[in-house]
């Protein structure tokens, strides 16, 4: 049973969001082998100096907070994820409960028992990884496993400030927010019955688009989330191991879109030391006989995604670690790029710049589609599956059969507008266009022939459910007004890649629809958004991470 949030003065802790600026938490071991936290970098003032995180709070100036979490190299590795999580969860301990209260308090509200049936689950899961850490002590996969637990066991002591028992991890509403991408397939897994008092919410989705501009003078990655409103408390996130890391597993740095209180993206867009950026599109499974393979002997897709960020130096190598003990969950497209196989102004490779892995429960499909990148002149992905299995076995025929072209994978809208607009990419400034598209009053392909207004402001790039009006008429609830939308853009390319930057905007599309605003939105009284600012009109903004955070290809130690 998940433990309900404890009471707190909700107003006192806005405040204090709000007024946060630039914070450091180091966290060290002392001369007993106990674990100390001091505010500022004092490295100096402890035996063994572990992990230091660094918060700058500018939500209110970009929508963003900027979270720096890093570890010293001294102590194991589980010693410095324990010490990572323990600074972050300090640090920002104020945003995670904002975040907690705006989406998981009341999850359990009228579904006592499917919350009993998770807690069981979870706590099964825990147990059998734990078990088989215990079993292959010296297996990379499993030591990753091992150190990803204590990561998130170091979070929530840092964030309770006392150390939790098992027991009390797995009902901890901070480990819900590691499931906000699990969550989905879990509930229709364990029968979570609707709660009809609630605003109707839509299910994750996303846009994404890969697009080499012309003369392959730049390779072009992009990420739009869709998710509920409540969700728009973000940071931006840089995770790095100390220098015995970097020769130890290439992932040791990561950058991404993330969440406060969530060791993943969620979202997900990453950037890896290792040359790799990961980002994916979820896709759905109308087949619910595959949740048999949902069991609590696998990993969630939340941790499973860890694993293959840090031991990876390759699309392929992702996927084959990725793919390993499929929980169902989470159900993605997900595409890997390579950028240490791009040369701008050069020909495309001929493989390994572009891996893509689809996922249902029991069955896992990933290949190299560069060739595909190369030929069609553009990859997108839009939450149909690609793979003809994946498509069949998900039932998304029926889909098609029931409701049309939507459900489609050729023809869908988001598809088809990408097929017409993505020649207009050239640039970063033309990619932020095409991924904040939403012109649905003009655009035919925004048109919807059973609705009623006859247009969705669903069927575009970047969705405004919101727009929608609340008695409007749609054959199909995605398509209706609901607690949606594209929250955000994030985008990189060669140049910003080499230090694992990104540009990345806050906020619903604003540039053919009014800008969202909490207090003129019908939304405003249903949906929780402590600590939110009013406003959704942010620029777009490519934040400079600290010295070090960067590309290393093999043999490149320098500034480990």
């Amino acid at each position: 049973m998940l433990v309900p949030i404890p009471a707190a003065a909700v107003l006192l802790l806005f405040c204090t969001v709000v007024q946060a600026k630039s914070r450091v938490v180091t966290v060290c071991r002392n001369d007993h082998g106990d674990y100390e936290t001091f505010e500022g970098r004092r490295k100096n003032a402890c035996h063994t100096p572990l992990a230091t995180a660094k918060l700058d709070n500018k939500i209110n100036a970009t929508g963003w907070g900027f979270l720096e979490v890093e570890t010293t190299g001294q102590g194991s590795l589980l010693e410095q994820a324990y010490a990572a999580g323990v600074a972050e969860g300090q640090v920002t301990r104020e945003l995670i409960y904002a975040n907690l209260l705006n989406t998981v308090d009341g999850y359990c509200d009228g579904a006592k028992e499917f919350c009993q049936r998770l807690g069981v689950f979870l706590e099964k899961n825990f147990l059998w990884m734990a078990a088989q850490i215990f079993t292959h002590p010296n297996d990379p996969y499993w030591q990753h496993v091992n150190v990803t637990m204590e990561q998130l066991r170091g979070l929530l002591d840092g964030y309770e400030q006392r150390r939790l028992s098992l027991n009390e991890i797995t009902v901890h509403p901070i480990y819900m927010l590691q499931l906000m991408g699990d969550h989905d397939d879990l509930e229709v897994k364990l029968h979570k019955p609707p709660n009809p008092l609630a605003v109707r919410r839509g299910n994750t989705h996303c846009s994404a688009l890969i697009k080499p501009a012309p003369g392959n003078k730049e390779l072009l990655v992009s990420h739009v989330t869709w998710t509920s409103y409540s969700s728009m408390l973000r940071l931006q996130k840089v995770y790095k191991f100390g220098s015995s890391s970097c020769s130890s597993f290439p992932g040791y740095i990561k950058s991404m879109s993330g969440y406060p209180g969530t060791l993943a993206s969620i979202d997900d867009f990453v950037l890896l030391s290792s040359g790799l950026a990961v980002t994916e599109t979820t896709i759905e499974n109308h087949n619910l006989e595959l949740y048999k393979f949902t069991t609590p002997s696998t990993i969630l897709s939340w941790i499973r995604s860890q694993i293959a960020h840090r031991l990876a130096n390759s699309g392929k190598e992702w996927a084959e670690i990725f793919s390993k003990y499929n929980s169902g969950t989470y159900n993605n497209q997900w595409m890997v790029i390579d950028y240490k196989l791009f040369t701008p102004g050069q020909p495309l490779p001929a493989e390994g710049l572009l891996y893509v892995l689809e996922q249902m429960p029991g069955y896992v499909e990933h290949s190299d589609r560069t060739h595909v990148l190369k030929d069609q002149g553009y990859w997108p992905s839009y939450n149909r599956a690609y793979y003809e299995r994946i498509f069949n076995i998900s039932n998304c025929w029926p889909m098609v059969q029931k409701f049309g072209d939507y459900y489609s994978y050729s023809m869908a809208p988001r598809g088809r507008i990408f097929r017409r607009d993505q020649h207009t990419v050239v640039d970063m400034k033309s990619l932020q266009r095409m991924m904040r598209y939403n012109d649905y009053t003009n655009d035919p392909l925004s048109r919807c022939s059973q609705c009623n207004p006859p247009y969705s402001a669903d069927l575009a790039i970047s969705a405004r459910n919101d727009l929608n009006p609340q008695n409007g008429s749609y054959p199909f609830g995605d398509l209706a007004f609901k607690d949606e939308g594209a929250t955000d853009m994030k985008a990189t390319n060669s140049v910003l890649m080499k230090k694992l930057r990104f540009r990345a905007i806050a906020g619903p599309t604003y540039d053919q629809v009014p800008a969202f605003n909490w207090k003129t939105s019908p939304l405003r009284d249903v949906v929780k958004h402590f600590a939110q600012p009013d406003l959704w009109r942010f620029d777009p903004i490519v934040h400079p991470w600290s010295r070090g955070i960067k590309m290393t290809p093999p043999g490149d130690t320098d500034d480990c």
